[in-house]
């Protein structure tokens, strides 16, 4: 079931962020570059979750995974050359999906991406954009498996700390 977020979500969640980075410590090669302490935090899915954008992923009780999906599109979008024109109330944005570590591979990613697309259309958007880390080859596999266009990569300054490249995708609602 996938429904939004309470505030009883925001420590499982905030664990869910823990076991990716503790992954990604074990890992040769950071797929997400997120970083421990700063993005993404509890205080991350907090924000969300009082911007009534922060929904859940949940299986017999247990919270899988979130997406936080939203309209806001980060500055650097603008250099972005998307191809499917829309005014910036007509976009929905895909930020932050994540799935627990020891379920991937179930197609649960698949089913918050659904979902979004779901949610957007409902909420009368024209098109989803999302960005990922250059280097995050499960994202960067499963979004034009999906049917999303990669739009182009550019130098972005998230969350006003990480200087990295990402990956922009966008796909018709």
């Amino acid at each position: 079931m996938i429904r939004p977020a309470r505030d009883a979500d925001l420590d499982p969640i905030a664990r869910i962020y823990e076991e990716v980075l503790d992954q990604e410590d074990a890992r040769p090669v950071s797929y997400t570059n997120w970083q421990r302490g700063r993005y993404p935090t509890r205080d991350t899915a907090r924000q969300a979750l009082e911007e009534g954008t922060l929904w859940v992923l949940e299986e017999e009780g247990a919270v899988c995974g979130c997406v936080n999906l939203n309209g806001v599109q980060l500055p650097e979008y603008s250099q972005i050359p998307w191809s499917i024109p829309a005014a910036p109330e007509e976009v929905g944005v895909i930020h932050t999906l994540v799935i627990r570590p020891s379920l991937s591979g179930r197609g649960l990613a698949r089913r918050l991406v659904d979902f979004c697309e779901e949610e957007l259309r409902r909420q009368g958007k024209r098109t989803v954009r999302l960005d990922t880390y250059e280097g995050n080859l499960p994202a960067n596999t499963m979004y034009p498996r999906l049917g999303y266009r990669f739009a182009g990569s550019g130098d972005f300054l998230f969350q006003d700390f990480l200087p990295e490249v990402l990956n922009c995708y966008e796909k018709a609602l």
